[in-house]
This record gives structure tokens, C-alpha cells and sequence, in this order.
């Protein structure tokens, strides 16, 4: 039986109806919807880093100097240094007289020596620097950073005595005998002396590591240096003198700017070679804050008087010498 003539008519408009509303969502999302936002770009790739790359060491160079400053690499034979020159393990530095340099290991550590200085690197790394003292006086700057933290060690050779810090700056000096002072200027410096004793030596104080003993407890650097001398006295009849003198224990002590080893209580002797006339002597003690002291004296030295010539005398038709001899005349 066929389908009434209305429902024949509605049939188109129906299925026409279904395709509009069927578009409607096609047309939204090609027309109407907003393109979405662009991805960031995408980062860089980072180099991969080795770990062994990460702990790589960071060479001590030797930034400047001036006067006469040798390098010795290893056992090697000693030679001038050079401007710049890497430092690694085992490479010695020594200053001479009158004469200065400075050891830089990247913006981490600055390691000034003074005159007549000798130290050797021992370990050097990102996260380390030790190095050793054998004798003189050197001042470490230690500059922290927020994202490595870097610990620098100044060992002094032939003493007990340790001290590290991790930011400030401090000064060691080291008589070549045991007795060592550290100073510091600014920061908080760990000295450790005999069977691991330490202190905190906190800025502005100082502490002394004698042979076989513990630090002394930090107590204020001085704002002066004590220096006593015994000179001799009157015109010196020999080329050779002797002079003695004491200073605080620790303190670096010169003569004409040739450094004078002193004892573990501050205690030196000296022995001064004269020329004719006036000697001036010029005796300077530092100490480890960097107060200073010079005592200065004249020692004159005058040659004794030649012995008197014999005179001869005549004596009954002979000539007898003053000195015993006798003469005949012919």
C-alpha cells in the first residue's frame, strides 16, 4: 500500500533538516573556533657532561709577580717563572728577596706570597684547592659562590698546623720550624693543629700552633708588634757581631729585607758582617694582621791599631831591638 501524499512531501524536509543540523558543528569548528595558541619552541639540547668532566681540575695559574720568582716542576731542575704559568700537583713555587707573586685558581681562591716564600700545590679541583706553606708568608682570599662551594686549604709544612676556609681571607705565617700564626681578616678561618685540635679563628684574631701543640684559643691580632733588641755596644773592633732579639711568636722577622728565622717563642739571632765606618741595621717584625715594627741601629766598626814597630836601641857598642833581638854591628 503506498505511503499518504503529506508524508511523501515531509520526507525531504526532514532528511534536509538532519544535514543542517549535522553541518552546524563542522561549520563552528572550521569558522568560528579560535586557531589554538602556538607551542613554545622547543629548548636547546644540553651538552651532556661526563661526570668525569664535571670534576675536571681547575689549574692554579700564576697570575703575576715581580723581582726574582722560580717555578720547579716535580724533581725538575728550578726556572724562572713565566706570566700566566699553570701550576698542577706536585709544581713548587718560591719567592726571593725583596720580591712578590700571586697564585689565582679561577675566581674561586688568591694566594699572595711575600718575599722569600716557598709553597707547593698538593690538590687542585672545582671543589678543592689544598696547598702547602713550606716556609714565609702567603695571605688566601676565598670568594664563596652561591652554586659551588669550594674549600681552599693552606697546609704548613714541618708543623702540625691546618687552616681552611670556604669564604674570607686570612694569613699564615710559618717559620720553617713548627711554629705557625694565622690571622684573619675577614670570615671565619678552621686551624687545626696536633691530633685534630682545632679553633674557629674569626675576623680580626689570630691563633699560634707551636710544635706538637693545639691552636691557642683566637684571641685579637695586635695593633702593634713588640720587638725587643740587645745591640752591642761601642765602636766594634771585629767584622763579625752578633745581635739578638725577640718578637711575639709567629711574627715574620727581617734584617735589611733578608728574612731571620726565629725560635717557637719569638726569640732570634742574627749575625751581621761590617764594613768599615758606620753600619746602619734595619730589623722589621710583621705579624700576621699586617702591623709592622723597625728598629734601626748604627754599629760602627773601627780596625784595632797596628802593633808597634819595633824601635832599636844601642846598648854598649851594640843594637838591642825592643823585641829581644840583638844585632851586631860589623
Amino acid at each position: 500500500m503506498a505511503a499518504p501524499p503529506s508524508r511523501r512531501r515531509q520526507a525531504p524536509f526532514l532528511i534536509g533538516l538532519v544535514l543542517i543540523l549535522a553541518a552546524l558543528p563542522v561549520g563552528w569548528f572550521v569558522f568560528l573556533r579560535e586557531p589554538p595558541a602556538p607551542l613554545p619552541p622547543s629548548a636547546p639540547k644540553r651538552p651532556l657532561v661526563t661526570e668525569a668532566e664535571a670534576k675536571k681540575a681547575v689549574e692554579l695559574v700564576l697570575s703575576s709577580f715581580d723581582g726574582t720568582v722560580d717555578v720547579k716542576h716535580g724533581d725538575g731542575p728550578w726556572e724562572p717563572a713565566r706570566k700566566d704559568m699553570p701550576l698542577r700537583p706536585t709544581d713548587v713555587v718560591r719567592t726571593g728577596r725583596g720580591s712578590w707573586a700571586v697564585v689565582l685558581n679561577g675566581e674561586a681562591v688568591e694566594l699572595r706570597m711575600e718575599a722569600e716564600t716557598e709553597i707547593s700545590v698538593e690538590e687542585i679541583s672545582n671543589e678543592l684547592s689544598k696547598v702547602m706553606l713550606s716556609s714565609g708568608l702567603a695571605t688566601a682570599t676565598v670568594r664563596g659562590r652561591s652554586n659551588v662551594r669550594h674549600t681552599f686549604i693552606l697546609k704548613a709544612k714541618g708543623a702540625d698546623a691546618e687552616a681552611s676556609t670556604a669564604q674570607g681571607t686570612f694569613t699564615m705565617s710559618n717559620n720553617g720550624k713548627g711554629t705557625v700564626s694565622v690571622g684573619t681578616r675577614e670570615g671565619d678561618v678552621k686551624l687545626t693543629g696536633k691530633e685534630g685540635k682545632y679553633v674557629i679563628v674569626r675576623a680580626g684574631q689570630r691563633s699560634i700552633v707551636r710544635p706538637g701543640q693545639a691552636p691557642t684559643e683566637p684571641a685579637p691580632i695586635p695593633s702593634s708588634v713588640f720587638v725587643k733588641m740587645e745591640w752591642p755596644t761601642g765602636t766594634q773592633r771585629n767584622r763579625e757581631v752578633t745581635v739578638v732579639g725577640h718578637t711575639d711568636p709567629g711574627n715574620r722577622v727581617t734584617v735589611d729585607g733578608a728574612n731571620v728565622a726565629t725560635d717557637e717563642d719569638g726569640k732570634f739571632t742574627l749575625s751581621v758582617s761590617l764594613k768599615d765606618g758606620p753600619n746602619p741595621v734595619q730589623v722589621t717584625a710583621v705579624n700576621v694582621g699586617g702591623a709592622r715594627q723597625t728598629e734601626q741601629q748604627d754599629l760602627t766598626f773601627e780596625a784595632p791599631p797596628p802593633p808597634p814597630t819595633p824601635q832599636p836601641r844601642k846598648r854598649s857598642g851594640k843594637i838591642e831591638v825592643d823585641a829581644g833581638g840583638i844585632w851586631d854591628p860589623p
